[in-house]
């Protein structure tokens, strides 16, 4: 594979306090060329880099379909005047009509940018911000509503909503400890809250918020330390626990939204998963304190018959180099996959793309901790 590379790179300072120290953080906005361009009505995607925690490095870059182009750390190039750059640790990124979405969890953020150019419009506060989905006009997104620290007394978390129109709250409500993925099927919200701040007395529930009333209905019990949830195209809810990292492993359950009733529970390690066209594509890498190792896997899930059809991603050995993966996306045109690697967490990471037959077609390197895709439309 072609990897040729056009960079145009410039040098942004920015000086951080941390740890009571003063550190300058260097962060390059440079292009790479790295594979031939493509005619579809996926444009491209966003990649947003987490960054450290303390560091102030989360960063943003866009994948140009059209002209093969990787373009990293955008967010820097399109508002040269915004002194702190994106902010600290960017926990997820959404595209909404023409607008873009990065909740920056440490920074108590929420950026709102124009999809077409990143540039910033405005900023929603958000205390300890964790994910976001939208409805019908209206952004919802969970906040852990509490400083981030482990504490056994630390509060019930919350789901606010947002009018997409005017960027402003209008509504919140409480819901489990430590909310993080939510999904929307019909007129309910679903929450994955995990109590992961009063370890070990984690929650193990998924809330039901009523979009009309915006109440709290119902809590479905699933498992301690819920993570992701996403809906098939039945509107069957997949929802993910980290376990405890000791007795309790990971797991991968099914929830049907009418009833609220475990459909499933896989006895799989399930750390991160997306779903396209009835195909939910997972890894895992699980981490045992007992053992202190992580364990890898990857693999492919019918939502139809709810059966594992694939033990495997992609047929390439090169998949065996990702040393952590973090995030996964599929294209919903191409069924291209993308995998990214952090690495240890301190490096720049990189991001992987495979074809639907599972060869691998490129990779390139991301900022650091590169976690959230968002597809752009033409």
């Amino acid at each position: 594979m072609r990897n040729f590379k056009r960079v145009t790179s410039y040098f942004l300072a920015l000086i951080a306090l941390y740890s009571c120290q003063q550190d300058e953080y260097i962060l390059d906005s440079e292009v790479d060329e790295i594979t031939t361009p493509e005619k579809t009505e996926v444009a491209g995607f966003y990649l947003l880099n987490e960054g450290n925690m303390g560091s102030n490095t989360a960063t943003i870059d866009y994948m140009d379909f059209t002209k093969g182009l990787y373009n990293r750390n955008i967010y820097a190039t399109a508002n040269p005047t915004m002194v702190k750059e994106l902010g600290d640790v960017g926990n997820d990124i959404k595209v909404y009509g023409n607008k873009l979405y990065a909740v920056i969890n440490v920074s108590n953020f929420i950026e709102v940018m124009d999809v077409k150019t990143a540039k910033h419009i405005a900023t929603i506060p958000l205390e300890n911000g964790r994910y976001i989905n939208f409805a019908n006009g209206k952004a919802y997104a969970t906040s852990y509503a509490g400083p981030v620290t482990i504490d056994p007394k630390a509060p019930l978390g919350k789901v606010v909503e947002i009018d997409t129109l005017t960027l402003k709250i209008t509504r919140e409500v409480p819901v489990g400890y430590q909310p993080e993925e939510l999904e929307i099927v019909n007129n309910n919200l679903y929450v994955a809250n995990s109590g992961g701040y009063r370890v070990p007395n984690y929650d193990k529930t998924v809330s039901v918020i009523d979009l009309k009333t915006f109440k709290e209905t119902e809590k479905v019990d699933v498992e301690v330390n819920l993570h992701r949830i996403k809906k098939d195209s039945d509107g069957d809810l997949y929802v993910t626990s980290r376990g405890d990292y000791y007795s309790i492993p990971s797991n991968l359950y099914v929830i049907d939204s009418k009833t609220h009733k475990i459909k499933k529970k896989f006895n799989l390690p399930v750390s991160n998963f997306t779903i396209v066209d009835n195909k939910l594509y997972y890894y895992s890498n699980e981490f045992n304190y007992t053992t202190f190792e992580y364990t890898k896997s990857y693999g492919i899930i019918d939502t139809k018959t709810e059966e594992i059809i694939n033990t495997n991603l992609v047929n390439d050995p090169i998949i065996k180099d990702i040393e952590t993966p973090y995030g996964i996306a599929v294209n919903p045109v191409t069924k291209d996959l993308y995998i990214t690697d952090v690495g240890n967490y301190v490096s720049k990471g990189y991001v992987y793309c495979f074809d639907k037959n599972g060869a691998f077609k490129w990779k390139t390197e991301t900022g650091n901790i590169p976690a959230h895709f968002a597809f752009v439309y033409k």
